[in-house]
Parts: structure tokens; C-alpha cells; sequence
């Protein structure tokens, strides 16, 4: 089985403004809402690719409500846990000026509710795949995904990290299978700037060092580098596309990679499943489907091809 835990998850309204004016009253052009939040995100690509996984993490109020009722009708399973008080948060994304949004604190949650999520957690056995993606809310214990993991030390659950500084850091010690820092994050750790491929590599052996197994570095416009468990190191530059939505890239490669993974057991096959899924995630409107993320793994293999000719 494969679950995904998203401790914050949002209803994500994500809106067009044409030529915006700040100050000024502005009207959308375009307007969509969406279950967001990383591992809801996770749990959409691997539905479009064919493959079932369980999201799980907390829900709240009108908006928890409506986060459920729409992964439901796309058919997404969730396990997830109703909170009391508060609301799920809505968090507003401008297309139109990439990068730029507007995220809420989403409700408190009791250490009571946290002990129901650990309790479910611990169900997870050999073989089972587990993502742990994006932040913690305030009101919980920073160290949550460091305790997840210690739970599930030695029962062979392959778990996959997306998360940043000490999160990412606190995790280390209980090797997980795959974290995915971006180049911009893996630099914050080190207190340095990357801007190549080739930068990243040495800073990504470091976290492999500190216990991560693998490490996809992520790098936008620049590609990605993975640092495999197997002392390869696989790079590649970006597809060729438009970038139309960069919203759920970065969780969409670690879907596709986790995916390929799954699949035949195959670092390069992973990565390129892992960079096709987030390009077609970029170059679409919502996140990838499963032709699209097809046709940009064609395109890589084609340009494989072209250079070894």
C-alpha cells in the first residue's frame, strides 16, 4: 500500500489576474480550486498514473469537508482525521505572477489527533510506501516526521521526504529512501549558493553521508541531479516546454520518481519518471496526467537517443 501524509492540507484557489495592480480592486480571468497540500498533491499524480495510495493527515471545519469531498469524487482513498475546532486552510496561488501566493495557518491540532495519525502509521509493514511531505503546522511537534520514521525503523516501509531544513535534517539519522531538497534548499542547509548541476553534487553526498539514501536535487529550469544509493550520479537538463503552472512540480517528480521506482527497481528509469512527471506537471494547467507525463519521458528518451548517436 502507499500513503501520503499532509499534516496542512488547503483547498489551493488559484487564480488569473491580468495585469494586476496592487492597491487597486482586481478581477480574475481564470479561477480553479483544488484539494492542495504536498502529499495530496503526491496522492492526484499517482491516482493519474493508475496507482491507489491513502491520504492521510488532518481536516477541519467547511473546508476540511470540501478537501475530502473533492479527493472522494477524483478518487483519492483518505484516512484523514477530523479535528473538532477550526477550519482547513485556503490558500490563494496567482498565476499569473508565478511564485506568488498567498498560504493560511490552517487549524490547531491536540496531541491527542497526532496520536491517532501515529497509531495509524503503525499498521505499515514491508513493502508499504510512505510520503512525507511539506510542513508542520505550529501547533505540532516539529519533530513529527523524525518520530513517523523512528516508529517504522526496521519494518521495510520505503519512505520518501519532502520537506526542508530541520525537518529534512531530523530525518537523516533513520535513512529514508528518497528525500527531494531543491537546489535552493539544499544550499540553505549548507549556507551556500548552487546554481549548477554540478554544484549540487557534492552538497548532496553530504546528506547521503548524514543517512539519506538517495537525494533528488531538484533545479527547475536547470534540471535535476539525483545522488543514487548506488554511487551513481544521474543528471539532466530540463525538458523543452512552456511553463504554464509550476504549482506541484517538485511533488509531482517525487510521485514519478517513486513510481518508476516501483516499477522495475531502476535508478535512471526513476529519475527520468521522476523529472517527466514534474515538467508535465509545469507545462500543464493542474498537475500531470498520465499521457502527459508519457509524452515528456518520450521526448527524454528520444533526446538520450540523439546524443549517444
Amino acid at each position: 500500500m502507499i500513503y501520503t501524509v499532509t499534516c496542512n492540507p488547503s483547498l489551493d484557489y488559484i487564480v488569473s489576474v491580468d495585469e494586476f495592480k496592487l492597491g487597486l480592486t482586481n478581477r480574475t480571468s481564470e479561477e480553479g480550486l483544488l484539494p492542495g497540500g504536498k502529499g495530496i498533491n503526491v496522492s492526484t499524480v499517482l491516482m493519474n498514473m493508475g496507482i491507489e495510495s491513502t491520504a492521510l493527515g488532518f481536516v477541519a471545519g467547511f473546508t476540511g469537508n470540501e478537501i475530502v469531498r473533492r479527493l472522494e469524487n477524483m478518487g483519492v482513498k483518505n484516512g484523514f482525521i477530523y479535528l473538532e475546532s477550526g477550519f482547513s486552510r485556503i490558500n490563494v496561488k496567482l498565476k499569473s505572477i508565478d511564485g506568488t501566493e498567498i498560504n493560511g495557518q490552517g487549524p490547531k491540532i491536540s496531541q491527542e489527533k497526532v496520536q491517532i495519525l501515529m497509531e495509524q502509521l503503525k499498521t505499515l509493514g514491508q513493502g508499504d510506501v510512505l510520503f512525507l511531505s511539506g510542513s508542520i503546522p505550529a501547533s505540532m511537534p516539529d519533530d513529527i516526521y523524525q518520530k513517523i520514521m523512528e516508529s517504522l525503523e526496521g519494518k521495510g516501509v520505503l519512505i520518501a521526504v519532502d520537506a526542508t531544513q530541520e525537518l529534512l535534517l531530523k530525518v537523516l539519522p533513520y535513512h529514508p529512501f528518497l528525500i527531494k531538497p531543491n537546489n535552493h534548499e539544499l544550499g540553505e542547509i549548507f549556507g551556500v549558493s548552487l546554481t549548477t548541476r554540478k554544484d549540487v553534487v557534492p552538497y548532496g553526498k553530504k546528506l547521503q553521508e548524514m543517512g539519506a539514501r538517495n537525494v533528488l536535487v531538484s533545479m527547475a529550469g536547470e534540471g535535476a541531479v539525483l545522488i543514487a544509493e548506488d554511487g551513481r550520479i544521474i543528471e539532466a537538463p530540463a525538458p523543452k516546454g512552456t511553463l504554464v503552472n509550476g504549482v506541484g512540480a517538485g511533488d509531482s517528480m517525487v510521485a514519478g520518481f517513486m513510481a518508476g521506482w516501483m516499477e522495475k527497481q531502476d535508478y535512471e528509469h526513476a529519475f527520468y519518471m521522476g523529472i517527466s512527471a514534474g515538467s508535465a506537471s509545469a507545462f500543464s494547467p493542474n498537475l500531470a496526467t498520465k499521457e502527459e507525463i508519457e509524452a515528456v519521458y518520450r521526448q527524454i528518451l528520444q533526446t538520450k537517443w540523439q546524443e549517444a548517436k
